[in-house]
């Protein structure tokens, strides 16, 4: 069981940052696991500047992600299932750059999401995004 922590991190044109997975080459929200130093808020704080150069303020919930199905199976022979804290964010410093876990980093507008190739979880954070909830999700 790995605890996670993902961010939508959008744009001052509603875009909303994702970036290209070197190891399965689908697209993703930033986000990684939690490191014993870290707090939930700052474990997205700092997984976004290492996979995006991008400094960012962690502005609200998303919602809590903790489905027993969703078990990843890695090349290195990795097995787990991530427990994930999807935060919103916005971009206060940094510079956009590609770290060694992606392949390209792109602002999409939420009307391109459905073209992009994605994991049914990321589909479903995205989803409660975009539908502007008065609630966090808790799943």
């Amino acid at each position: 069981m790995v605890v996670a922590a993902s961010a939508v991190v959008t744009d001052d044109q509603g875009r909303i940052l994702l970036q290209r997975r070197r190891d399965n080459e689908v697209w993703a929200l930033p986000g990684g696991g939690m490191e014993m130093t870290d707090s939930l808020p700052g474990t997205a704080v700092r997984e976004v500047k290492e996979e995006t150069g991008l400094d960012v303020e962690v502005t609200g919930l998303v919602g809590t992600y903790s489905d027993p199905r969703h078990v990843i199976a890695y090349s290195d022979g990795e097995v787990r299932r991530q427990f994930n804290i999807c935060f919103r964010a916005r971009v206060v410093g940094g510079r956009l750059a590609i770290s060694d876990e992606s392949t390209e980093l792109r602002w999409v507008a939420p009307s391109e999401l459905e073209t992009l190739p994605m994991h049914h979880t990321q589909r479903l954070r995205l989803q409660h995004e975009l539908e502007d909830r008065m609630m966090p999700y808790l799943g």
